[in-house]
């Protein structure tokens, strides 16, 4: 006899929560629970299963044996681990802008995981697999074919209209806000480091070229890095520089490998929600988390005004929007800076520089949990 199906709880209904939730209607072992709205559920008169849709936090966590936090907001995903944990419920998400900001002060409290799907999940998942085969990974990379630090809001208003997301996810991605997000998570799940503040970003036409340039600067560093590469036309995926013993160089050139002594492996694809179960899946087997963000977060993702702001201003949100951008740094190199993870409902209280990034003592922030959080995990 088959064991029932086991529910899974949704927080959020954008993108990556339509996409889940029309998986898990045509799944036979994972069944949909609660969905979280922030909103009134009558807007959703198009999300698939609108009955499934709460706004009630602990609605979502009492009917339900593992939540699946994809909302994308920091706060909210503060305010929904806490409560799955207090219920003792397994978490898998897919949002690294938690992480980065607030998710370290959870890790020691429950099953975390960050799922396969996103660029941060899949470059895990391939590190695991090379892992197996006796690599040593020295570059955990990101494929970007484009950005642009300064994005109109007109030209983002189109992008996102064009694409079906939200104006600030388009934004997130096209600024790099996103890309240095992930890549933290990356660097700082795996105990990985930066080349320089904001990440090397090597550019050219040939990907495998350019990635194994970082490959000879991860060694020359000493240590495992994360960064990306950049070129029109690449594929929206992930890759490894890595290594391996000697004795295969011959046996991996005559597998098309190359030379040596830098691999490149790459996962030139990834699938957001449709990849998910594999993470609830993981977490319901017992296996150890595939990626968090670490219990002692080497990098932060810096606020950067992308503009000259005055005091008295005040920012609704800092990631997405046309204010702030983010940028990856060691955080013992910037005491004191605040996470752009961390910016809503802010009111600047000296002016800043454009290219500056911004410290504690230059915003107010609403005393929340979540803001509460990031300022003890970044002094």
């Amino acid at each position: 006899m088959n064991a029932p199906a086991r529910r899974i709880g949704i927080s959020g209904t954008g993108f990556i929560a339509r996409q889940l939730m029309r998986v898990l209607v045509r799944t036979a072992d994972l069944a949909a629970g609660p969905v979280l709205t922030r909103r009134p559920t009558l807007a959703h008169v198009d999300f698939p299963k609108p009955e499934s849709l709460t706004t009630s936090v602990l609605q979502l966590v009492e009917n339900c044996d593992l939540v699946v936090e994809c909302s994308g907001d920091p706060r909210v995903a503060t305010e929904v681990v806490t409560q799955a944990f207090m219920h003792s419920l397994p978490v898998v998400t897919m949002n690294t802008e938690f992480h980065v900001t607030q998710g370290s002060a959870f890790v020691d409290r429950g099953y975390l995981s960050e799922a396969e799907g996103d660029q941060p999940g899949s470059i895990a998942a391939l590190a695991e697999d090379a892992a197996q085969m006796g690599f040593e990974v020295l570059v955990y990379g990101n494929l970007k074919g484009f950005l642009n630090h300064h994005p109109s809001e007109s030209e983002m208003e189109y992008w996102a209209q064009k694409q079906g997301i939200s104006l600030a996810q388009v934004t997130a991605f096209t600024d790099g806000t996103k890309l240095q997000m992930e890549q933290a998570l990356v660097a700082n799940g795996s105990g990985a480091t930066l080349l320089r503040r904001g990440m090397a970003g090597l550019a050219g036409p040939d990907r495998f070229e350019a990635a194994q340039e970082l490959g000879r600067l991860a060694t020359g560093l000493g240590r495992p890095v994360a960064d990306y590469l950049i070129g029109s036309g690449y594929p929206p995926g992930v890759f490894l520089v890595a290594a391996t013993d000697r004795q295969e160089a011959e046996a991996l050139r005559y597998m098309k490998m190359g030379p040596g002594p830098f691999y490149v492996l790459e996962r030139p694809f990834h699938f957001c929600a449709l990849e998910i179960p594999k993470a609830i899946r993981r977490a319901f087997r017992g296996e150890p988390p595939l990626l968090n963000n670490g219990r002692n977060p080497a990098i932060n993702v810096l606020a950067v005004a992308k503009r000259n702001l005055r005091a008295g201003e005040r920012i609704a949100r800092g990631m997405g929007g046309f204010d702030l951008r983010g940028e990856a740094a060691m955080a013992a190199d910037c005491p004191g800076h605040v996470p752009i993870g961390a910016v809503f409902d802010a009111v600047l209280t000296r002016t800043v520089p454009a290219g500056e990034s911004l410290r504690w003592d230059d915003i107010e922030l609403p005393d929340d949990p979540a803001c509460r959080i990031a300022r003890a995990l970044f002094p």
